[in-house]
């Protein structure tokens, strides 16, 4: 089997796993994070002020990109700006958590996530592959939109999955045509970290004696595992 078949087949599977499921709908206790304390008049303090290390890497980033000569520079930027965005969007999420303000979180993240495929796919299987961003960014929006307009995730969750299991599959199937490919994988982990900080919301919060949640825990995890991506551009050589 070619190894682009067994990604495509990956996809359909998990595309036909969500969707042979009733419709998800977006569970109210989401928005109940467990440090609602205020600080300086901004509600939910530490879960909006972390944001900020979104904001921070975002710029890093798009700085080392703008300044070097890079084979799919326009993807980066793209992500690069979609990180910005996260800032501001989950900010806005968390000053006052509900299903209309979520959209303005779910977005940005999405358009990076689209965009981050969009580059693993350029430098790993064809240079090519940058043409679709567009149509990825556009595929990245409409999982959120159909969320919006039908207040069903499956489809929003098939894209998120989806691509959460084919990345490591692209990074061990294909060579890079950079060194330092190491860490993509250091920003897997992050992330799962991250996922796990979401979880123990309440729990990281009481371990650490309310110093600390786990959702607050969880930008700061996920802005490190970003981070690696901006070492990566800044430390590596084309092959």
């Amino acid at each position: 089997m070619k190894k682009s078949s067994l990604i495509i087949l990956s996809a359909i599977g998990m595309f036909l796993f969500f969707f042979s499921k009733p419709a998800i709908h977006q569970d109210p206790a989401y928005h109940q994070f467990i440090d609602t304390r205020s600080f300086l008049g901004i509600p939910n303090a530490l879960d909006v002020l972390t944001n900020v290390f979104f904001l921070l890497v975002g710029a890093i980033g798009l700085s080392e990109v703008l300044k070097k000569s890079i084979l799919v520079q326009k993807s980066w930027i793209v992500f690069f700006v979609s990180i910005i965005l996260i800032a501001p969007g989950s900010a806005y999420y968390h000053w006052s958590p509900e299903n209309y303000t979520l959209i303005w979180d779910r977005l940005p993240m999405s358009l990076g996530f689209m965009a981050l495929y969009v580059v693993l796919l350029s430098e790993h299987v064809s240079l090519k592959c940058e043409k679709f961003l567009p149509w990825a960014l556009v595929l990245g929006i409409s999982s959120v939109l159909v969320w919006v307009f039908t207040q069903d995730l499956r489809f929003y969750f098939w894209i998120q999955f989806s691509s959460f299991i084919t990345i490591p599959m692209i990074l061990l199937l294909y060579p890079s045509l950079y060194t330092h490919k190491i860490w993509y994988g250091w920003t897997l982990v992050f992330y799962g970290l991250a996922k796990w900080a979401e979880a123990k919301d309440a729990q990281i919060f009481e371990f650490t004696h309310a110093a600390l949640s786990g959702h607050s825990l969880k930008h700061i995890l996920a802005a490190v595992g970003l981070g690696c991506l901006w070492w990566m551009v800044k430390t590596r050589k084309v092959r």
